[in-house]
């Protein structure tokens, strides 16, 4: 068995905590609610035939007052970078996030994905998927669009993420 600890952040409104939520427990809210404090859920999953304990982290809202520490990314495996592929903001703040992981997380040995979340708002797509693709393609990044509403994407996300900690 193993346990692994992956983190999501990410801009305030991109859906960490309804990715997690739908990861985690099947469920999602229209509702938005502002988490606080440090919200971690776990799940087991089987990934290449072995039972793999997650225990996923949210930034509980921190990311708003910039007060993300050290003790957050401490231990972790996996970093989800989130942005909402509806805010052109949400995405060029990756970068922004990359930085501030690098600070308390070291080069090599924690698995990073990008997660371009709300892929059920096309309607309201403000970041092109080649775009996001080259971005990750130029800096060695994996990147995937998920939908915490409709599921899509959200266990492969996840999968993915296990898979190259393994």
């Amino acid at each position: 068995d193993h346990l692994f600890k992956i983190v999501l952040i990410g801009d305030s409104n991109v859906g960490k905590t309804s990715l997690l939520s739908r990861f985690s427990d099947d469920l999602y809210t229209d509702s938005f609610i502002t988490t606080v404090g440090v919200d971690f859920r776990v799940r087991t999953v089987q990934i290449a035939g072995k039972v793999v304990k997650l225990q996923i982290w949210d930034t509980a809202g921190q990311e708003r007052f910039k007060t993300i520490t050290s003790a957050y990314y401490r231990g972790a495996d996996g970093i989800g970078i989130v942005y909402d592929i509806t805010s052109q903001d949400s995405f060029q703040h990756v970068e922004t996030w990359l930085q501030e992981i690098s600070k308390h997380v070291p080069a090599t040995g924690v698995t990073r994905l990008v997660i371009g979340n709300k892929s059920d708002r096309q309607d309201k797509r403000a970041v092109r998927l080649e775009a996001a693709q080259e971005y990750c393609r130029r800096i060695g990044l994996k990147c995937v669009e998920t939908s915490a509403k409709t599921a899509t994407g959200v266990d492969e996300a996840f999968g993915d993420m296990v898979a190259d900690i393994l």
